[in-house]
């Protein structure tokens, strides 16, 4: 790169961010000496199931807030505008219904891991199917979380890549294998605080140094960078209210309903309440940490006025860009550098620690304990911490991986990680919504929302464009023929050169990348109902208890009770502790289910405003055909 674009860390700087990463060994060390010393799989994998609602929900934010995201959204506001904004409408439903179905339903069954509730409701080819795809997912997506922020810091200012990506993984790796869940929560609620702070500091000084907040709407309006409301219905267009504030629910519900990290944290909670009140607490601080994110992209545009310095950064990627504005507003004050890069790699610590206890968990309860059910509580979790250890390794080996690959392949894999969600969300919706779903119907299912989801996403590498158009690099208002409307997604007519609309598979391909996890979901849904049907729809008294959420029977409550039973076969079962012990003892020993009504802390009237319609700790409407 350019010598003269390159930025140096101060002796403040690294002070700062070594503070963060002593900072989270410290908190891992605590937990680890601590307490029952992480020596029961239930306190290092669970975290005694002991979790208040405040530490989980800001868990869950950071979590969810990785590296990517804090520099990526600030990439995508200065090259598109506002657009991506109104993906905080898909917020609302993608976090209201996680909070009343999916979480009342896998609460109460006791689990350690998601896909226990597979075998539960189908069989356990479903659940090892489920478990390898979720490895599948995770292990592509941490090398990207672990290298990108390592990357773009490498590019800006010359600091050692591997050192960082060593420093970050080797930091996860010990604090997440001595201090079990409850660090991982812990340091993830001191990560989130960080993350605020670095990006806070940075929006205020760069308003301050761009001339205030007049100047900068002068020029982000001027520029065209407020998009307006987008209605298009074309679902090729990469961002508009449909894609984003729809399709976006599909990709929070594959988030926050199903994926292990986030359903691991829910049944940390305390109690069924808890677990609801942290997802309802998640939503004003996803909102604020999305309005953070597009604020700094568009304090960044007013301060260069859309110019592109890729070519002397010596990348493309936009990353970069983002980091190098920080850099250069904050090279003035020392710490304030360190700050923001300890909130960029805070938000990759808390990404891929949430990885490494989720994917330990689900190897030990799904893959390694069914096939060893008498392994002592002792080995069983030495086995977890040394599955944690291999995970942050094998982290390290996905992020030189990539770096291998070249910038092009962290599209790829974030794509990966959105298609490989949508059938995971599928397969969760045909078991809990669908009594008549059968195991054959959910592994085929899971197969087609698969191979659906790779079909679009490699042919849209394959074939992919160039995509949206950036807006004019320019603070000024456009007067000639080929100004463009301020919604990014839009070209006005008047521009003499026009994109041509792909045709026939290519304009498939072209489908919004906000789509896969509703496209992927719908196939799986429609693949496994159609199977189910032609191989024998399963029996009422074949459906384990508790795994049903009544959803036709709500959505058609205005029927007589008679044509209800007949067209979406709901009959209510009633309460049957002990034929429900005596059907499915290997489940209450492996997986500890059957919860009595004093076990789940829950007293009846909040049971009943989870799911209306459940008389016991178990939701009691099933289906038969």
């Amino acid at each position: 790169m350019d010598p003269s674009y390159q930025k140096h860390f101060t002796i403040a700087d690294y002070v700062v961010f070594a503070i963060l990463l002593v900072a989270s060994v410290c908190i891992g060390l605590y937990y680890a000496l601590s307490g029952g010393r992480q020596r029961t799989m239930q306190e290092f994998l669970m975290a005694d199931r002991n979790m208040g609602c405040l530490p989980v929900s800001l868990s869950l934010i950071a979590s969810f807030q990785s590296a990517v995201a804090i520099i990526g959204v600030p990439a995508e506001i200065y090259k598109h505008g506002t657009q991506y904004w109104f993906i905080g409408c898909a917020y609302i439903l993608g976090l209201l219904i996680p909070a009343h179905v999916f979480i009342p339903i896998l609460y109460r069954l006791h689990l350690s891991s998601a896909y226990q509730y597979l075998e539960m409701r189908f069989s356990k080819a479903v659940r090892i199917c489920g478990t390898l795809t979720f490895i599948f997912q995770m292990v592509i997506y941490m090398g990207v979380c672990v290298y990108t922020p390592a990357f773009a810091l490498n590019a800006v200012t010359g600091f050692e890549l591997w050192g960082a990506v060593l420093a970050t993984g080797l930091v996860c790796i010990l604090y997440t294998t001595m201090g079990g869940l409850k660090a991982v929560i812990w340091t993830d609620v001191f990560q989130t605080v960080v993350m605020f702070a670095g990006q806070l500091a940075v929006i205020v000084v760069g308003i301050q140094q761009t001339g205030g907040p007049s100047e900068v709407w002068s020029k982000v309006w001027e520029g065209n960078r407020i998009s307006g409301l987008d209605l298009n219905p074309d679902p090729t267009e990469r961002h508009t209210f449909w894609t984003l504030g729809v399709g976006g629910v599909f990709l929070m519900l594959s988030l926050y309903g199903v994926n292990q990290a986030q359903v691991q944290r829910y049944l940390s909670a305390r109690t069924e309440r808890e677990a609801v009140r942290s997802c309802y607490m998640v939503f004003p601080s996803l909102q604020l940490a999305l309005a953070l994110s597009c604020v700094m992209g568009l304090v960044m545009f007013a301060r260069y006025c859309g110019e592109d310095h890729s070519d002397m950064l010596g990348t493309s990627s936009g990353d970069a860009m983002v980091l190098y504005f920080v850099m250069d507003m904050l090279q003035g004050l020392p710490g304030l550098s360190g700050l923001f890069v300890a909130c960029l790699f805070s938000a990759a610590l808390s990404t891929i620690s949430s990885a490494f206890n989720s994917l330990a968990t689900v190897t030990m309860e799904d893959l390694i304990k069914p096939q060893f059910p008498t392994m002592s509580e002792a080995r069983a979790t030495l086995v977890s911490k040394a599955l944690a250890m291999f995970y942050g390794l094998l982290c390290l080996a996905m992020a030189y991986l990539t770096h291998l690959m070249g910038d092009s392949v962290l599209q790829v894999a974030l794509k990966i990680f959105g298609m490989v969600g949508g059938p995971l969300l599928g397969l969760f919706c045909l078991g809990m919504f669908f009594p008549w779903a059968n195991s054959i119907g959910a592994l085929a299912g899971l197969g087609a929302g698969l191979a659906m989801a790779f079909w679009v996403g490699v042919g849209s590498i394959v074939t992919r464009s160039s995509g949206t158009r950036s807006l004019p690099p320019t603070c000024g208002v456009i007067l000639s023929a080929n100004a463009t409307t301020a919604i990014p997604t839009a070209v006005s007519s008047a521009v003499p050169i026009t994109l041509s609309r792909p045709t026939g598979l290519k304009r498939f391909y072209s489908l919004s990348y906000m789509w896969y996890s509703g496209l992927n979901c719908f196939t799986v849904v429609l693949i496994g109902l159609i199977i189910s049907f032609l191989t024998g729809p399963m029996k009422e008294e074949d459906v384990a208890p508790g795994t049903i959420y009544p959803l036709l029977g709500n959505l058609l409550f205005f029927l007589p009770e008679c044509l209800k039973q007949k067209l979406c076969c709901v009959n209510p079962l009633g309460p049957r502790p002990s034929a429900q012990k005596r059907q499915h003892p290997p489940c209450k020993e492996g997986n500890g289910l059957a919860l009595g009504p004093q076990e789940d802390g829950l007293s009846q009237e909040e049971r009943e405003s989870f799911l209306p319609n459940a008389h016991t700790a178990f939701v009691e409407h099933e289906t038969a055909v």
